[in-house]
């Protein structure tokens, strides 16, 4: 076994490893960005190297750096983990030539399955049934189409380069084929620095399922069952189980294998993923689509199931070492599900909804435990989240004796997992394992994007406003003075936010709260935080309490605060930094900022142009612009590309008119809701013809905080 090993990764893969490392008493080599400085990896790691700045091309992807790293330190051995280099042939062949070993496969096997359509040629020569699609590299937009024509819509576009579901592009209307070939070459180039794409048929309602496989150098190939891995949005997984609710036995033993000869194909050596496209309705009838030359984020699921741990046996493996086992001795345990937490918002438009990745600070962190739960996180409080790498955080994997108890296991631990700062996706990926279909086994890739709307909550509860406003109120009471013998002393009751007038009816104090994609609400108090009266927007009042659940001050920075709310109660995490406040529960998160309704109609912004204003839906950069000021646009038309953590977002006209103002131009760097264009409609008003919109307040008599 190596002495030493350097991680060439970021995040919670890096953790992982480093986790391994430590068992084997392997020293770690961690190396990080400007960026990750204070990363959590850079913390647990015994030696960390600084790499260059936050561009991943200066750094991550620096195969010199990476290199120049590992040397200073001694390392003998370099993991790749997964994404940036892990595939990467050209790494690989450098790491041997600097006389280190690459902890993963041949560079030969990365390079012919990193080419999905030599893949799909190799494989099939060793009797793996392969998709249907086009043949040949380095097609031309017009043999792309022709390709697509030949086998009919709906086809899918793919990078052969690279994976993750990047640049691929599902094409239903022939129309469409141009502006989405250029598209995918765009983001494949981005993502992978290869436009070259295949064109493949695309198979309605199919299911995604996976085969681990572990090969040693010693001419032993196993596979440790499958994943099932159908539960995906953009064609990125989001929810992953081992095994797969759809496999018999038999059709198991077949899938596995093939996969073993996919893997015999190629030379291949350490652990590898086969994955294949499935029909729901005839399993028996699978098709090979790529092989994955490293690990999977979602290897932990077949590690619960299997009581392996692949990170050591990868390690093993390119130490030179035979496999312990072969595939008489693995066993299927139980059942295993995992979540992948990502820092990304939720916009519903309609019955449409877009994952646009976020970012800001982890100012509060709680992460889940107990028995069958297992937790894989790069996160750490005070972690900054931006939108230069790839959005997962963290991982949450359960495993129970069956499906049904692993899927109750992993809501629960959902619901315990707590992220303040930066939305992620917690909470709808603990409403999507609670969807009927996913509870009885009826999966298939295009799940999540048929219902994702449904699973999104239509509205802000009245009592998130309410305890954030009581949290506001709580922090605006003073605390009274000590008297001499060290007893609470008198506090005048003109300084306190309860509405106490002398002789009078009590007033209300107003807290203006505002939420992203929400309008400004008031939320009204009367009385102490303790016991008072509220009054969220135009609702009735409800009588509220709100009082702190792990001792302190219920108006503290953070903490967690149990709310009395019409006759339930309520428990939140919460934290506040600046002029905000965010709440947690059952896994949800709430960002809610103080609002001054006078500044922001002095301000303007956005909120001056109306509906007329088209806004950056997440920070990124705009890499795109094909429109220009006083251009005739009509409803639908592309106008600009914001791009963030390799995800592109197009931004479309949203009715025929002009474009009157556009701020941006290609490479400027925008903050989420940033203006970047304005469309006036054609036919519209003159500018002052519209009232502006004015707060109104009730009839009651107000005390404005």
């Amino acid at each position: 076994m190596f002495d030493t090993v350097l991680v060439a990764n970021r995040g919670e893969i890096a953790v992982r490893v480093i986790r391994t490392l430590r068992r084997l008493g392997v020293r770690s080599v961690a190396v990080f960005s400007d960026a990750d400085a204070d990363a959590r990896h850079v913390r647990e790691a015994d030696t960390a190297v600084r790499i260059g700045p936050a561009v991943a091309s200066e750094s991550y992807l620096s195969i010199e750096r990476l290199l120049r790293a590992a040397r200073r330190t001694g390392a003998q051995a370099v993991h790749p983990g997964y994404g940036f280099l892990a595939e990467n042939a050209a790494f690989a062949r450098a790491v041997e030539a600097a006389g280190m070993v690459f902890v993963g496969p041949p560079a030969d096997a990365i390079e012919l399955m990193g080419d999905k359509i030599r893949a799909k040629e190799t494989v099939r020569a060793a009797g793996v049934p392969v998709v249907p699609g086009s043949s040949g590299s380095g097609l031309t937009d017009a043999e792309l189409t022709a390709a697509a024509l030949e086998i009919g819509t709906p086809v899918l576009l793919k990078p052969s380069a690279g994976g993750g579901g990047k640049g691929m592009r599902l094409v239903r209307d022939e129309s469409l084929l141009a502006e989405e070939i250029a598209a995918a070459r765009r983001e494949a180039r981005g993502a992978f620095g290869d436009d070259t794409l295949l064109v493949e048929r695309w198979i309605d309602r199919p299911r995604h399922i996976e085969i681990q496989v572990l090969a040693d150098g010693h001419g032993t190939v196993v596979h440790l069952g499958e994943r099932e891995c159908s539960l995906q949005r953009r064609h990125q997984k989001i929810i992953e189980e081992a095994p797969s609710p759809l496999l018999d036995e038999t059709t198991r033993a077949a899938m596995g294998e093939a996969a073993v000869r996919a893997a015999r194909s190629c030379g291949y050596r350490g652990a590898g993923t086969v994955e294949f496209i499935v029909p729901g309705g005839d399993p028996a009838a699978y098709c090979f689509m790529e092989m994955n030359t490293r690990l999977q984020v979602e290897h932990p699921v077949t590690e619960l199931i299997t009581g392996l741990d692949l990170v050591e046996w990868q390690l093993r493996v390119a130490a030179g070492e035979p496999l312990a086992f072969g595939q008489e001795d693995v066993r299927l345990n139980g059942h295993a599900v995992e979540a992948r937490i990502c820092a990304e918002t939720a916009r519903a438009t309609g019955e449409r909804v877009d994952f646009l990745p976020s970012a800001g600070t982890v100012h509060l962190l709680s992460e889940p435990s107990g028995e069958g739960v297992r937790v894989d996180s790069g996160l750490a409080q005070g972690t900054e989240v931006g939108t230069v790498y790839d959005p997962m955080l963290a991982k949450v994997i359960a495993h129970g004796p069956d499906r049904a108890s692993a899927l109750r296991r992993l809501r629960s631990a959902l619901a315990e997992t707590t992220v303040l700062g930066v939305d992620t996706n917690t909470a709808f990926l603990r409403a999507l394992l609670a969807h009927p279909a996913v509870v009885s086994g009826e999966l298939d890739t295009g799940l999540v994007d048929r219902d994702a709307a449904s699973l999104l909550p239509s509205a802000v509860p009245d009592e998130v406003y309410a305890a954030a406003a009581l949290l506001r109120h709580a922090a605006l009471e003073p605390s009274p003075p000590a008297s001499a013998d060290g007893s609470a002393g008198w506090t005048d009751p003109f300084s306190a936010p309860t509405g106490w007038r002398l002789g009078g009816e009590p007033a209300w104090t107003v807290h203006h709260l505002r939420t992203p994609g929400h309008e400004p609400v008031a939320v009204r108090v009367r009385g102490r935080a303790d016991g008072a009266e509220v009054r969220v927007g135009d609702a009735e009042p409800v009588s509220a309490a709100l009082r702190p659940q792990d001792g302190g001050d219920s108006g503290g920075e953070s903490g967690r605060a149990l709310l009395t709310w019409d006759g339930m109660t309520h428990s939140f995490a919460h934290t506040r930094f600046g002029g905000s406040r965010w709440l947690g529960r059952d896994g949800q998160s709430w960002h809610l900022a103080d609002h001054d309704p006078v500044e922001a109609a002095l301000r303007g912004g956005a909120g001056a142009h109306g509906a007329d204003a088209l806004t950056a839906p997440m920070p990124g950069t705009v890499t795109v612009v094909k429109a220009a000021v006083g251009e005739e646009v009509t409803a639908g038309q592309s106008l600009l590309v914001v791009e963030a953590m390799k995800m592109e977002h197009v931004i479309a006209a949203p009715y025929d008119g002009v474009v009157t103002e556009l701020d941006v131009t290609a490479g400027s760097t925008v903050a989420m809701d940033q203006v970047l264009a304005v469309v006036e409609p054609k036919g519209s008003a003159p500018d002052g013809d519209s009232p502006a919109p004015s707060e109104k307040p009730g009839p009651e008599k107000e005390a404005a905080r």
